[in-house]
């Protein structure tokens, strides 16, 4: 590899983490806030947590569309556009007189999302050699747990010291100056090859629809983020409250548990070759249980390190699962993707949807239960419906050595 060639390999792992902290940098970034919200706006932890919900049900709705016009339009394109994009709705939901509003500007960043998101998996698909693939997925999936962690504290910081709004014009700033570093580093695609239309890659959409491999993949990933939301959303309720009583620059630091994934993400592909993929994620998703079983004691930093591992094993699948879904879509790449969001960001909705239903009859340990009962439902779907003969090939670090 020359230096030119390195440099511009470098470039493009530099872009694909930004534009992944970007995303989570806003999508998240209510959760730490939500207490505060629902006091500033007299509604139910429920009602409140509709701000997570509506934007990951507008992802969950457009990013199979989103997939099929990037087949068409091309990658970078749809990227930075979408980017610049994103700030609007972010400043918006600052402004934001009422609780109606704010859910309306953040189904409108829901929208938004995954023009850049499905669309940069997919441009990891095609630009990286497969043997390297995971790599890339794990330097996303690691910008993204980073982006969300810094999303949660931001706003939570500026809650405390200047009031909520000011949190959600700070992020705007960070998606602006991401947009343009992303413009400025990341390379036109070279191996794309355009779909033939809408209408093929709508057809491209329902052939993977058929594919089993994809389903069982897809539905692993629906389980990933219902159970992140059910978890994320509703701890911040269970911490706010006595005995622990945090405020909102506690709740955002207490998603530096995000940071424990973003330091194992870039290992995924090593992992994986070495145990197999589907060992892996049962050991995973094993782990993943018992992160949750430690969040129901009382001791806060039990609470804690049962988060730190939910976050790094859920962060984990979700490494193995993109990069799962880019190998396993021979073609359409983006129109796959869009679906793998579609699953995974309906999950989100569900995961907060029915953690307001648990939390409502039963408070934190109903919403631990069922993200328990969630999680053995992932390990069957892997355990017997992925084939163990779906590889991910050598990361980039395990051939360099």
């Amino acid at each position: 590899m020359n230096a030119a060639t390195a440099r511009t390999f470098s470039a493009r792992q530099l872009a694909v983490g930004i534009v992944g902290y970007c995303c989570f940098i806003s999508l998240y970034s209510p959760q730490s806030i939500l207490p505060l919200l629902s006091h500033d706006f007299h509604a139910s932890a429920a009602r409140v947590s509709t701000v997570i919900t509506v934007s990951t049900m507008a992802v969950a709705l457009t990013a199979p569309f989103t997939g099929t016009v990037a087949d068409v339009l091309g990658r970078k394109r749809v990227i930075v556009t979408a980017m610049f994009l994103l700030a609007i709705p972010t400043i918006m939901v600052g402004l934001s007189p009422n609780l109606t509003w704010m859910i309306a500007w953040r189904g409108i960043q829901g929208l938004v999302l995954p023009s850049i998101f499905a669309v940069t998996v997919a441009y990891i698909g095609d630009e990286w050699p497969h043997n390297e693939a995971a790599t890339a997925a794990g330097i996303y999936s690691s910008g993204s747990s980073f982006g969300g962690f810094s999303g949660r504290l931001v706003t939570g910081f500026f809650a405390d010291w200047l009031g909520w709004r000011y949190g959600f014009f700070a992020l705007a700033c960070v998606v602006l100056t991401g947009a343009i570093a992303v413009t400025l580093l990341l390379p036109r695609e070279r191996k794309f090859v355009r779909s033939e239309g809408i209408l093929a890659s709508g057809r491209q959409m329902l052939r993977h629809i058929r594919n089993p491999q994809l389903l069982s993949v897809y539905a692993v990933g629906f389980g990933v983020l219902f159970n992140f939301i059910a978890t994320f959303t509703y701890v911040s309720f269970h911490l706010a409250a006595a005995p622990y009583n945090l405020s909102p620059t506690w709740l955002g630091v207490l998603f530096v548990t995000y940071l424990a994934g973003s330091a194992l993400t870039p290992w995924t592909g090593w992992a994986v070759n070495r145990f197999g993929r589907r060992r892996f994620m049962t050991w995973v998703i094993a782990i993943w249980i018992g992160g949750a079983a430690l969040m129901l004691a009382s001791s806060l930093p039990l609470i804690i390190l049962g988060l730190t591992l939910c976050a790094a094993c859920g962060l984990l699948c979700q490494a193995v699962s993109t990069a799962s879904v880019t190998i396993t879509a021979k073609a359409g790449r983006s129109s796959a993707v869009g679906l793998y969001v579609t699953c995974f960001y309906g999950g989100g909705s569900f995961g907060a949807a029915l953690g307001g239903l648990a939390w409502t009859l039963g408070n934190w340990p109903a919403c631990v239960a069922m993200v328990a009962i969630m999680l053995v439902i992932m390990g069957a779907i892997v355990r017997f419906a992925w084939t163990p003969g779906m590889p991910i090939a050598p990361t980039a670090e395990a051939t360099q050595s």
